[in-house]
């Protein structure tokens, strides 16, 4: 069945790169969500005056991938114990969260979510809401890294977290 879940990890290229490799994730698209406002510009947004947060809206076949394993590699490929920051991206867009469409997933969201805790030793500050606000990003995003990976931010930063999706979910890899 099918089902979208709405994820914050920082730089949206990041997050997107790689939910655009797992099987049973049928699309991807870069957005905002949970802001003061409706339909934020890119530059509004980096002001970090918006309240909104970079995030990835991946909609995934549920028989295929559980939501369990999507946030498992969610976790996996992103620090989420830095609060509003990842890397050398700084700001509350970069938060770290989970952002649900459905009551039903809160479930198992919160109990991924703590598994995370145990694992970071309480260290993690991914917040758990409803999705609220949500807009699609601009052309010039989506699928940025499969358009760009030579780019230098592409290269240092995002390939690197593809790589580890590859090594630590090669079973999760869609087909070549």
């Amino acid at each position: 069945m099918k089902q979208l879940i709405i994820l914050g990890g920082g730089c949206f290229w990041c997050t997107e790169a790689v939910f655009e490799q797992v099987q049973g994730v049928q699309a991807v698209e870069s957005g905002y969500c949970n802001g003061h406002f409706p339909d934020p510009s890119y530059e509004q947004v980096c002001t970090g005056q918006t309240g909104h947060v970079e995030v990835v809206q991946v909609t995934f076949d549920d028989e295929l991938i559980p939501l369990r394993d999507i946030l498992a590699i969610f976790f996996a490929t992103h620090d989420p114990t830095t609060p509003n920051r990842q890397g050398h991206d700084v700001g509350p867009q970069y938060r770290s969260g989970i952002y649900l469409s459905e009551p039903s997933q809160e479930a198992t969201a919160r109990a991924v979510l703590q598994e995370a805790q145990q694992a970071h030793s309480g260290r993690v500050v991914t917040e758990l809401m409803p999705v609220s606000d949500y807009s699609r990003a601009e052309e010039y995003h989506q699928r940025y890294y499969a358009r760009h990976p030579h780019q230098g931010y592409c290269a240092a930063v995002i390939a690197p977290k593809v790589d580890k999706f590859r090594r630590v979910f090669a079973a999760r890899l869609k087909p070549a």
